[in-house]
């Protein structure tokens, strides 16, 4: 397949059906050893004129996105193509009204496929982070800003909380938390429920091995750390780097974070926050560094790799799936209303 390196050579690409078809089985299947997603077997035939395969072991037929997060999508894979590339190299992310736009679907169309895209970005590595060079533990949080709200809101939002804070009244907010391995230069961040020292501890525990150098700011949530990790300490009413005793990598990935929310989604539901953390991650780990010179056909190519074995349906994604944890709580948008 001809190596592409900007967008408009993508779309030219894979404008033509029989090219994107190729390159996505290609993606799925390297080499062309295709096997049956629902069997694993590989006693099959091709049907050229429809592009589908008819498995002999378990009698049913299969295309290309059976067992993709693509599966049941009437959409094509020339667009599915360009919502792939457009979400993995955006620094800023893409809402669904420039997608739906670019592509020529529906915006409550390209909202379900990008998010099927981050369920494709997720994060499945299961190995610690060694802190060899230090790993750095932060947590933030992602919600309204108070100062900004309307009185009436802001008044209502405090009956119902009840909550007051430094003078002015605050409003519930999602807390992330965020972890970077200095050494891999790779961060995870996932959603957590609050910052006592007993969740903030658990989650460094099960991303970082025990004895490796840990970074922290002085939340007192990260007290007695020096149980299990070296633990260093800066202090930011006084200083911001001391040495290598910093957390300044996580928190430009914050940063990055903020301006991916604020800018391009606009007012992100909580329910939904998971997965937005997974396509900030998804770049940030696959950004372009001294050492491994990636470039947007890298990150597409393997984002393409990864999205056999994943599924992600409509009823699961807006909560009304009876299986789903958070369906009594759940949204169907963000900065874009069904």
């Amino acid at each position: 397949m001809e190596r592409l390196k900007t967008l408009q050579g993508a779309i030219a690409y894979f404008s033509d059906p029989q090219r994107a078809f190729d390159a996505a089985v290609e993606y799925r299947w390297p080499g062309g050893n295709v096997t049956c997603p629902r069997c694993g077997q590989a006693k099959h035939s091709f049907v050229k004129t429809r592009r589908l395969w008819f498995c002999y072991v378990c009698q049913k037929q299969f295309t290309v996105k059976v067992g993709t997060v693509m599966e049941d999508s009437p959409i094509t894979l020339d667009k599915w193509m360009m919502a792939f590339w457009m979400l993995a190299n955006c620094k800023n992310g893409i809402s669904s009204y420039e997608l739906g736009k670019a592509i020529g679907v529906r915006q409550q169309s390209a909202w379900f496929m990008l998010h099927r895209i981050r369920e494709a970005m997720r994060d499945d590595q299961t190995f610690k982070f060694s802190g060899r060079e230090g790993a750095e533990t932060d947590e933030t949080f992602i919600g309204p800003n108070p100062q900004k709200m309307h009185k009436s809101r802001r008044l209502k939002a405090a009956a119902e909380r009840g909550k007051v804070r430094r003078g002015f009244i605050n409003t519930d907010k999602t807390v992330v938390f965020g972890v970077l391995d200095r050494n891999l230069r790779q961060v995870r961040a996932k959603v957590i429920p609050d910052v006592k020292r007993e969740t903030l501890q658990n989650e460094i525990l099960k991303q970082v091995e025990i004895g490796s150098s840990v970074y922290t700011d002085e939340h007192v949530g990260y007290d007695n750390l020096k149980e299990n990790f070296v633990h260093e300490v800066v202090n930011h009413t006084r200083e911001y780097v001391r040495g290598q005793v910093h957390t300044q990598g996580i928190d430009n990935f914050w940063s990055l974070l903020e301006r991916t929310l604020k800018g391009t989604y606009v007012a992100v539901e909580p329910f939904h926050l998971d997965r937005y953390l997974d396509e900030q991650v998804f770049r940030y780990n696959n950004r372009a560094t001294r050492d491994n010179p990636l470039n947007d056909s890298d990150r597409f190519a393997y984002l393409m790799a990864k999205v056999a074995g994943k599924r992600l349906t409509y009823a699961t994604l807006t909560g009304k799936d009876a299986d789903s944890l958070h369906h009594e709580t759940a949204g169907t948008g963000q900065e874009e209303p069904f």
